[in-house]
């Protein structure tokens, strides 16, 4: 699978310290090995290195009956 703009997934990812963190995302943007998103939790955008992600999954809507 691949991560596309618009999707929102959930990354694990080590920061520059080696601090490894969980994070939801939404995908605004993908070039060069670097993914520009916004933190679903504080709502503030963000770069990752592609590099750094250990882990990705996409979130899945959830749906009402």
């Amino acid at each position: 699978m691949k991560m596309n703009i618009g999707q929102t997934i959930e990354i694990v990812c080590q920061e520059k310290a080696g601090k490894i963190t969980q994070r939801k995302v939404e995908i605004e943007g993908i070039r060069d090995g670097r993914i520009r998103a916004t933190c679903a939790t504080t709502d503030a955008p963000r770069v990752f290195l592609s590099s750094s992600i250990l882990a990705w999954q996409l979130v899945r809507e959830k749906r009402h009956a």
